[in-house]
């Protein structure tokens, strides 16, 4: 071992010293890497902190970046270019606002505006049969809808078909995903009670992240609502979707378009603002959770710090031997936070891996993309190598103080 040769070097006044010789990289890894081979048992268990501490790092920022890429392809699909107009509050208390009649084709004659879509609410429940308690809603609203509805959403039939210029004059009925699952009905065909009357289930919808409220709802023609429920034409939502250029332009004019008169009784809402607010609440809960991380970390690193000292403590023999055979102090000092360095990475590294098996676990549960930001592997992996160094720097100082006289007499 180069620690165990000496050179000679010539001093300012002439004469000769000996001056131990420098430790290279390999010789570092060396000794470092010695106590590690000597106690496994102990090496897993203290790197067993730190790897808990960043395997809950990465999963936890793996699972939120997962989730909010998950919402942000979920909005790249939907578009962010869709507007609702819908009755506002009355000037005068306990009057109800109603949007004319003309509203979808009012909207429609807007600059920008590419497809319009508009629902109803009807005076009417949707039951599975006449015998249940017509007070037994179940939740679940009938709206009138207009044949382009479901193209503005970007939705999706899940079974059967959509209602077209001829099933929606007459007694046919689309059901959202959630109304389909509290009226007990999985595929078309079956008959649900609206009206006084049976309607043909002819389409079940898929999810429709940005209209929740026609998931809760069954769906008759506009002019079917009209023929067989009294409908009297007023829309109660109009959905528009415009060039994405023009959607602010859209939406300063639109209260206005659909009611000259009394522009203040219509709200314009964005619905994708609902999975946009969702997608940053992600990232800023994560945030939270990382300084939970950060304290299981601490405690990880005390523990490198304890297996550290112990480890001094039991080698007094071996640290008084390489001092007598010519180590100096700072080679004892980077010995041991070279040991330090290593424990910690290879918790790191068993952190990092546990962590990503962990997220992708979740995503592939979940239906997700699996996403690990590189940034939470770096940042992980080095706030090992920074918890390993201070960790190692006291044991390293006590262990570089001993005297070797009486290290090897107490041995």
């Amino acid at each position: 071992m180069r620690a165990r040769r000496a050179d000679r070097e010539t001093g300012s006044r002439g004469g000769e010293r000996l001056r131990a010789a420098r430790l290279g990289p390999r010789d570092v890894l060396h000794v470092g890497s010695a106590g590690l081979r000597s106690r496994p048992m102990r090496v897993v268990l203290s790197a067993l902190g730190i790897a808990i501490g960043i395997a809950t790092m990465i999963s936890v920022v793996g699972i939120s970046a997962s989730s909010q890429a998950q919402l942000l392809r979920e909005l790249d699909r939907l578009g962010t270019n869709l507007l609702v107009a819908s009755p506002g509050d009355s000037m005068f208390a306990g009057q109800d606002v109603e949007l004319p009649e003309e509203s979808v084709g009012m909207v429609g004659r807007i600059k920008g505006v590419q497809e319009v879509g508009a629902t109803a609410d009807l005076d009417a429940t949707a039951r599975r049969n006449e015998k249940i308690d017509k007070d037994d809603t179940g939740g679940i609203t009938v709206k009138a809808t207009t044949g382009d509805l479901l193209r503005v959403l970007r939705g999706e039939v899940r079974s059967g078909r959509w209602l077209n210029d001829a099933t929606g004059r007459y007694p046919s009925v689309v059901l959202g995903h959630v109304s389909a699952e509290r009226l007990g009905i999985t595929a078309p065909g079956r008959q649900v009670w609206i009206g006084g009357r049976y309607f043909t289930v002819v389409g079940i919808l898929a999810p429709l992240p940005l209209a929740p409220e026609i998931e809760r709802s069954a769906l008759v023609g506009w002019e079917g609502a009209k023929r067989l429920l009294g409908f009297e034409g007023h829309p109660t939502s109009v959905y528009e979707r415009s060039a994405d250029a023009a959607v602010q332009d859209v939406r300063k004019v639109m209260a206005a378009t659909v009611d000259p008169q009394n522009p203040q009784n219509v709200k314009v809402t964005d619905p994708s603002s609902a999975l946009q607010a969702k997608a940053a609440t992600e990232g800023a809960f994560s945030s939270m959770l990382l300084g939970l991380v950060g304290i299981a970390l601490l405690v990880g690193g005390v523990g490198v710090a304890n297996t550290m000292i112990i480890s001094v403590l039991e080698r007094r023999y071996e640290i008084g031997l390489r001092r007598s055979l010519g180590a100096t102090r700072g080679q004892i000092r980077i010995q041991f936070v070279t040991e330090s360095l290593m424990l910690s990475g290879l918790g790191g590294l068993a952190g990092v891996a546990l962590g990503a098996a962990a997220t992708g676990v979740y995503a592939y549960s979940g239906g997700l993309p699996w996403v690990v930001p590189p940034w939470a592997v770096g940042g992980g992996f080095g706030a090992t190598l920074v918890i390993g160094t201070i960790a190692g720097l006291y044991p390293a100082v006590r262990a570089s103080r001993l005297s070797p006289t009486l290290a090897l007499h107490a041995a």
